[in-house]
């Protein structure tokens, strides 16, 4: 099955004060690349929106496949079409965000399962909350390609939420992005 990895790797980090996706975890991998690695080990194809070609060498070197999305300024929507039209037409998408370096492997490994056995939609929750990344069934290309805006794939899934199969997790990392400095510790307990 031809399931595509989407690294949303595009957005601004207002909040952070710098460049928070290139910002050293503690054994020193940068937060985006360390959520590309965790991504491209578990989907032969991974594309990384990034904003700028000099982003691209990093993920490369992880075995991404890049694009600049020229209008990332838009929010998460323009960038998710971005990706899914860099992509194209594809069996499913697992779409992650690049702030969110914590997630677990296994976690990827079963939304992408749950794609691999017919779900149209997937994403994993921990403790009732759903979390990323989400898997998107290739039926939802055109819908993914015309997205706008900062709300990303929220309209799609709450729209299809009948359709959405939930995965509980003991992996707190879906639902921990990193937006300011302190998110980056303590990690949340389980």
């Amino acid at each position: 099955m031809n399931i595509v990895g989407l690294l949303l790797a595009a957005g601004s980090a207002s909040r952070f004060g710098s460049d928070k996706l290139r910002h050293a975890l503690p054994h020193g991998v940068p937060i985006a690349i360390q959520a590309a690695r965790h991504l491209k080990g578990e989907l032969p194809r991974v594309i990384a929106v990034i904003k700028t070609s000099a982003e691209a060498r990093d993920f490369q070197q992880e075995g991404c496949e890049t694009v600049v999305c020229a209008n990332a300024h838009e929010g998460m929507g323009a960038s998710l079409a971005c990706a899914a039209h860099a992509a194209g037409e594809a069996d499913a998408y697992v779409v992650a965000l690049a702030d969110m370096p914590f997630v677990r492997p296994s976690t990827i490994a079963a939304v992408r399962q749950a794609l691999e056995q017919g779900a149209r939609l997937a994403a994993p929750y921990f403790r009732a909350r759903r979390g990323h990344p989400v898997g998107i069934a290739g039926a939802y290309y055109e819908e993914l390609v015309s997205l706008r805006g900062d709300e990303g794939a929220r309209h799609l899934l709450s729209a299809n939420e009948a359709r959405l199969v939930k995965i509980p997790v003991g992996d707190p990392g879906v639902v921990r992005d990193i937006d300011r400095p302190e998110d980056l510790a303590p990690p949340i307990r389980t």
